[in-house]
């Protein structure tokens, strides 16, 4: 690749990337979620995005956390990549070897030598987030260099694949697998939304991908049943994440919230950060959606 075409590339990115979104705060919305995070013990960042007025909310939304699942975002656009350029196809068969055993989700407790289209592996990292299928299509799609080269390419500067990723290692011991901000993590699914990641077949097939999720109870779950959703979530110990695109009745709207180094570590419904995803995530639904007078049963509650 020549310097004038890798200049003019870095420049369409600019122009076509999460930065070229006219933005107005939105100032009512803000004060109700600076008290809804009020209290909470650790540190947490908010970006709230309606898509046709425009109107944000960033608290804390340009500080760097820590990924854990939700990096498994930037690992399918950079497989999607791959499959643009011909060198892997979505159908594919591939087979799976011991080596590639990191724990004992779907994809790990297959056999030695089992076959699987590489869709369905695809699957699994989205929408169940199987950590070795993951691990799997990070190394199919290049490794960890070549999906952060994608990402600042299209303009996703402070998003990153850590684990694995030659040079990456002094940011491990404090992200993890990934790091990324609020605001770039919501503004790449909505990149993938309109079509831009990859090509808009690509788009689309990794938008569908990201409509079927098993891991609802945290933000899904204060939105009515029959809403659909794009989203990916992930939790370590002192961290809790969750980004999602609502097709709200009255206009569509993204958000990404994201804690780290919370005081509650407990792998329990009531952790503070698990609580924080839904109550923020019931606050949006009621603030775009005045009108709806739907809140998950009592019983739904207490079923978790």
């Amino acid at each position: 690749m020549t310097h004038s075409l890798r200049s003019f590339l870095l420049l369409l990115a600019l122009i076509t990337g999460p930065q070229v979104f006219a933005r107005k705060n939105d100032p009512k919305l803000e004060r109700l979620l600076r008290d809804a995070l009020a209290g909470f013990r650790g540190d947490v960042g908010v970006y709230v995005h309606h898509i046709k007025s425009g109107k944000t909310v960033s608290i804390n939304a340009d500080t760097t956390f820590p990924t854990a699942s939700t990096i498994k975002i930037p690992i399918m656009c950079g497989l999607f990549d791959k499959i643009n350029k011909g060198e892997l196809k979505y159908q594919q068969e591939i087979v799976y070897k011991d080596s590639l055993h990191y724990d004992d989700g779907i994809v790990g407790s297959l056999k030695d030598g089992a076959k699987f289209p590489l869709s369905q592996i695809v699957m699994l990292m989205e929408t169940i987030s199987d950590n070795t299928g993951s691990l799997w299509c990070q190394a199919l799609a290049g490794g960890g260099t070549a999906i952060n080269s994608w990402l600042d390419a299209n303009g996703f500067s402070k998003t990153r694949v850590n684990s694995r990723t030659p040079g990456r290692e002094a940011f491990r011991p404090t992200y993890g697998w990934g790091q990324t901000t609020p605001h770039e993590l919501a503004e790449l699914l909505l990149y993938i939304r309109q079509g831009k990641a990859i090509s808009p077949d690509a788009s689309d097939r990794m938008y569908r991908n990201l409509g079927r999720q098993f891991w609802d109870g945290d933000g899904l779950s204060q939105l009515p049943e029959g809403i659909k959703v794009a989203t990916k979530n992930g939790a370590v110990n002192r961290s809790r994440s969750e980004v999602v695109l609502v097709h709200a009745p009255h206009g569509e709207y993204v958000y990404c919230i994201m804690t780290k180094n919370q005081q509650d570590e407990r792998w329990e419904r009531t952790n503070e950060g698990a609580t924080l995803l839904r109550k923020v995530g019931a606050l949006l639904w009621h603030y775009y959606e005045p009108k709806s007078d739907w809140k998950p049963a009592d019983g739904y509650q207490k079923w978790w």
